[in-house]
C-alpha cells in the first residue's frame, strides 16, 4: 500500500491479529481484497505503522498492489472517529470502498481506548471525478 503524497510504502499483512500488527498494517479477516466489490478493512497502530493516517487529506490517493499484481487505486473521501463499542462498519458487497483504521486519539497516553479513526476511500485517482467535493 502507498501513499504518494505522504512518501508511505507498506506492505499489508493478511489478518489484524495483535502479532501480526506489530509487524505492518493487516486486512480485517471477512473483509475483501482492495479493489473487489465491497469493504476491505486495514488496520494498523496509531503510533508506528498508521500515523500517517492523521495527515490524510480528501483526495489524497492510495494505491494498493494486490499480491496477484492487480493495482486498485483509491481516494480519501473521508475520515472520522468511531467507538469502536457501537459503530458497524457496512460491509455490503456494493462498490469496493477502502477503510483504514486505527486507535484514536493519536497522542493517546494509554493504549487500548474505544475510539477509532477511520479513513475511508473510493476508487479512482487524485486528478480523477471521483473525488467528492465538500
Amino acid at each position: 500500500m502507498r501513499v504518494p503524497s505522504h512518501g508511505v510504502d507498506l506492505i499489508v499483512l493478511a489478518g489484524a491479529t495483535g502479532s501480526a500488527l506489530a509487524f505492518g498494517p493487516g486486512l480485517v479477516s471477512g473483509t475483501t481484497i482492495p479493489g473487489a466489490p465491497g469493504v476491505a478493512v486495514v488496520t494498523g497502530h496509531r503510533d508506528t505503522h498508521f500515523r500517517f493516517l492523521q495527515h490524510l487529506k480528501s483526495g489524497d490517493e492510495i494505491v494498493v498492489e494486490t499480491m496477484g499484481g492487480h493495482t486498485a487505486r483509491f481516494v480519501v473521501d473521508e475520515a472520522f472517529v468511531i467507538d469502536a463499542r457501537t459503530a458497524v462498519i457496512g460491509m455490503g458487497a456494493g462498490a469496493a470502498r477502502l477503510v483504514l483504521l486505527t486507535c484514536y486519539p493519536f497522542d493517546a497516553l494509554r493504549p487500548g481506548g474505544p475510539l477509532r479513526y477511520a479513513v475511508v476511500s473510493v476508487p479512482g485517482t487524485s486528478g480523477g471525478a471521483s473525488r467528492r467535493t465538500p
